[in-house]
């Protein structure tokens, strides 16, 4: 198996932790708080797998790098939509 797919897993899991991190309010609301933990356990468990065959600073920069622009452009995109 690629270990391209364990980190698109992760950096996928990553930016729905991050986006979850508005919605849970300071951890004051619940399932968005779950939805962070569970995010970022499941994004450095995939990134471990991946340093299995990536060197360290190489899937730390893919991993890093994409989710600051999967984040970004959500942003946008959630600015855009809003009335």
């Amino acid at each position: 198996m690629s270990p391209y797919i364990p980190l698109s897993v992760a950096i996928v899991a990553e930016v729905v932790a991050t986006t979850a991190m508005k919605s849970s309010e300071g951890f004051t609301r619940l399932w968005p708080s779950v939805l962070v933990a569970a995010g970022y356990m499941a994004a450095f468990y995939f990134l471990s797998l991946t340093l299995k065959s990536i060197p360290t600073g190489t899937a730390y920069a893919i991993w890093a790098g994409a989710g600051i622009v999967l984040v970004a452009l959500l942003g946008w995109v959630s600015a855009q939509t809003k009335p």
